[in-house]
C-alpha cells in the first residue's frame, strides 16, 4: 500500500497557508506532552501506536475519534511507527499522510525558520 508523504516544510506552509490540519501523533502520552506540533488551525491527537495496531487486530472497531473525510497526518519520533499506524488506518480508509522523519526532521525544520 502506498502512503504518502508529507515534507516538514509542507506542513509548516500548510499551518501558515490557515489550513486545517489533523495531526496523530502515535507517540506515549510522555513524550507528546514533552513536545508536539501545535497551532491555531491544529487539532493534534495522541492516540498511542499500540492503540492504532489493535485495530488492525478488531474486525469492525474503528476509532470514532478521527474523521475519515479528513486528511490526518500522522507523526512520531522518526516516521518508522508513524508509517505502521498509517498502513493500518488506511486498510480502514481514513485517508492518512506520514509526515517524512517524524518529531525529529520537524524540530530540525523548526531551527531554519
Amino acid at each position: 500500500m502506498n502512503i504518502k508523504l508529507t515534507t516538514p516544510e509542507e506542513l509548516f506552509q500548510k499551518m501558515s497557508a490557515h489550513e486545517k490540519v489533523i495531526l496523530l501523533d502515535v507517540r506515549a502520552e510522555e513524550k507528546y506532552h514533552d513536545f508536539h506540533i501545535d497551532g491555531p488551525n491544529v487539532d493534534s491527537y495522541n492516540i498511542h501506536k499500540e492503540e492504532i495496531f489493535n485495530l488492525e487486530k478488531a474486525e469492525d472497531l474503528d476509532n470514532e475519534s478521527l474523521p475519515k473525510d479528513k486528511e490526518i497526518i500522522v507523526t512520531c519520533t522518526t516516521g518508522n511507527s508513524a508509517t505502521k499506524c498509517a498502513n493500518v488506518l488506511s486498510e480502514r480508509n481514513y485517508n492518512v499522510t506520514v509526515l517524512e522523519g517524524g518529531i525529529t526532521a520537524w524540530k530540525e525544520y523548526l531551527k531554519t525558520k
